[in-house]
């Protein structure tokens, strides 16, 4: 919730975080720059906040919005503190018995005793009522 009085906003983040502002009504704005630019505070304006790629430590990302007067005086801000975290499955991919992250073949499947890709076994048996 916006704090009373403030008309405009805008938003810094550090460079582990993507920021994209939406306003209802009207076309994706696309991605907040780091500081500098502000935007009116209309009713329905959505940031969203993402990670392309793991954090190297907790809260070690940040976002910051600033909310400004009529007259662009500074009002107050809020931030939050974000972490990525990264999953990935990883397998066998080549079925020689060593589980690798980046294995090119972890996309495909092939059958055969040259073949490659993860042998999933799904158990669907009801084992309790």
């Amino acid at each position: 919730v916006a704090p009373a009085g403030a008309v405009s906003f805008g938003v810094k983040h550090t460079e582990g975080v993507s920021v994209e502002v939406a306003c209802r009504g009207r076309a994706e704005v696309g991605s907040a720059p780091s500081s500098g630019t502000r935007w009116p505070l209309d009713e329905g304006t959505v940031l969203r906040f993402s990670m392309s790629r793991a954090s190297t430590e907790v809260n070690d990302n940040k976002v910051t919005v600033s909310f400004y007067a009529e007259g662009g005086q500074p009002i107050n801000q809020a931030g939050v503190f974000l972490t990525g975290i990264g999953i990935s499955l990883d397998v066998d991919a080549d079925r020689d018995g060593v589980v690798e992250k980046n294995n090119p073949n972890k996309a495909s499947w092939t059958w055969g005793p040259e073949g490659h890709g993860a042998i999933l076994l799904v158990s669907c048996d009801k084992e309790s009522p």
